[in-house]
């Protein structure tokens, strides 16, 4: 992979690539490192605990949080593929529009893409059962890591401490303050039918924001005491905040200020404006694109091997099948494309005005790259560094110790 490339895939804030080098790479090696300094100031032993704990905590929860969805849905997609449906049916399809749908799609390509619409067709006559299975899918995908992180980690990871600190015969020195039974949530099973049929079609990303949800009611549920759980709930609504929605903000304002500060337009994928085929392609302003939004399908369904429509494939999620037709199981976001469009056309009228459109590219593309290091840098500093001492010094206010709260009992 290029370093333009990794540049892209660090760039995009609905990917999981920016989330594992926050997480992974810069988050999880910092904590450790302020956790155990922290702690150290109750005692080397209670560090050595804090650190662990953290330890297995973060780098298992990133495990599961990142690869669990991934998995879990290539797993539910075998088993909707044995039942004899395909899983890749759009289920935004079964809403009828003038354009697509999946009555619609079936009548349109019944002739071009027989076998896609052979698909469509047992999914619309076994509509209650397809949904139900992907329903199932939400349920799964989600639900799983949620116990797997938010319940039945910590509870390991908490007996583990306890029979470490047995055999160390440590005993407790220091009576909590209020004590927390650890137990799991009682009453019925939660009803995922409804909200997962709305949902069936959420991004890998999308549905890790789902579990980090549940995460955090699992992480408090099971906290050791009170204020174990109070900084958990807080500490987590946070990390969910500064992950999925402070960067697509973030970026969105580095772009805006490049603009005032370079008069340069850096909306773009670092990947496209690196593209040497669409740079030849602006100079020669051969890039034929749809007027309307409203024309945006009959355009991809007529120009299948257009620029336009290579590229709406590339960065849109248009799927065409290799006979080059598009693959009517899809639904077409074309309020994506019209605002991918758009950009499009912001790009190519600044950089022919610029005279030099290969020297726009190029400066286009090391503005982009510094956002994007920019953005990296910022989210993490403040994941990695701001959050974790805003709660060394709230957890001091609150407690009266330095310690983890979960482990204030263990000297």
């Amino acid at each position: 992979m290029s370093l333009v490339n990794i540049i892209s895939a660090v760039g995009n804030n609905r990917g999981i690539a920016p989330l594992f080098v926050r997480d992974c790479c810069i988050e999880i090696p910092t904590k450790l490192g302020l956790t155990y300094n922290q702690n150290l100031k109750d005692s080397k032993q209670t560090a050595n605990n804090a650190v662990r704990e953290r330890f297995i905590d973060e780098y298992g929860t990133s495990a599961i949080w990142m690869g669990g969805p991934i998995v879990l849905n290539m797993f539910c997609d075998k088993l909707i593929s044995k039942m004899g449906l395909n899983p890749n049916v759009n289920m935004s399809l079964f809403k009828e529009r003038k354009d697509q749908g999946i009555l619609y799609n079936i009548q349109k390509f019944k002739d071009k893409a027989p076998n896609a619409v052979k698909d469509l067709e047992k999914a619309l006559a076994q509509k209650k059962r397809y949904q139900n299975l992907q329903a199932g899918k939400f349920a799964v995908t989600t639900a799983i890591p949620i116990m797997l992180m938010g319940f039945i980690l910590p509870k390991l990871n908490f007996k583990l401490t306890e029979i470490i600190s047995e055999k160390q015969n440590k005993k407790i020195t220091r009576p909590l303050r209020e004590g927390g039974n650890l137990r799991f949530p009682g009453g019925g099973n939660p009803n995922f039918k409804g909200l997962a049929s709305t949902m069936a079609n959420m991004s890998n990303v999308n549905k890790m924001a789902v579990t980090d949800g549940g995460l955090t009611i699992g992480r408090v549920w099971t906290g050791r005491n009170k204020y174990e759980q109070m900084e958990l709930g807080f500490k987590n609504a946070m990390m969910m905040f500064l992950n999925f929605v402070f960067p697509i903000y973030l970026a969105k304002g580095l772009d805006s200020l490049s603009k005032k500060i370079f008069n340069i337009n850096v909306n773009l994928d670092p990947k496209l404006m690196n593209n040497e085929e669409f740079i030849e392609k602006v100079k020669t302003n051969s890039i034929k694109m749809p007027s309307k939004r409203e024309n945006i399908i009959d355009f991809l369904d007529k120009n299948p091997n257009s620029a336009f429509s290579k590229l709406c494939e590339e960065y849109c999620g248009v799927k065409y099948l290799k006979n080059r037709i598009r693959d009517p199981r899809e639904f077409v976001d074309t309020k994506k494309i019209y605002s991918f469009k758009n950009e499009l056309e912001k790009f190519v009228k600044e950089a022919r005005n610029s005279m030099n459109i290969t020297k726009y590219s190029k400066k286009a593309l090391k503005v982009k790259s510094a956002n994007i290091a920019a953005n990296i840098g910022i989210s993490s500093f403040l994941l990695a560094a701001a959050l974790p001492e805003l709660i060394f010094f709230l957890r001091k206010k609150v407690t009266g110790s330095d310690a983890e709260p979960g482990l204030m009992q263990i000297g």
